[in-house]
């Protein structure tokens, strides 16, 4: 009985959207002049266990804004955007944000708002209560 509760955890959490070994990030290596890169031609799949953040860098210049986005290590990732806390000031022409993030595409664009979309529940974890309340509900226990 135990093997199975062991089991569907496991299972539950393994299927629980977030937890690929592998992410989709937008890229473009070189900064694109009022083009934020978040089309579909974009996309690239970063590199397994290694690469597991999406970064976006915007710099505004008086020409316009300019973009580059990338796959990153987290480590990589959150001290290049620390050290650039203090030229980031959003709205200043020779601002420069550097942002980092470690859901599918969250460097694109950003999401138009959606009712509480944010509070329903995960499959993955839906399925991991569910099937242990099956579990402890069932009469024969070992």
């Amino acid at each position: 009985m135990w093997l199975l509760a062991v089991t569907t955890t496991f299972w539950g959490l393994l299927l629980a959207p977030g937890f690929a070994l592998q992410i989709q990030c937008y890229q473009c290596e070189e900064f694109q002049l009022n083009n934020d890169c978040s089309a579909p031609e974009f996309i690239v799949n970063c590199t397994v266990n290694v690469q597991d953040m999406c970064q976006k860098e915007v710099m505004e210049k008086s020409s316009g804004i300019l973009y580059r986005k990338s796959c990153a290590s987290s480590a990589a990732c959150l001290m290049t955007s620390a050290g650039y806390q203090t030229f980031c000031t959003p709205g200043k022409i020779n601002s420069v944000c550097i942002s980092c993030c470690n859901t599918p595409l969250c460097n694109g664009p950003r999401p138009k708002k959606r009712g509480n979309a944010g509070t329903v529940p995960r499959a993955g974890v839906l399925t991991t209560i569910l099937l242990s309340s099956l579990l402890f509900l069932s009469p024969a226990q070992c």
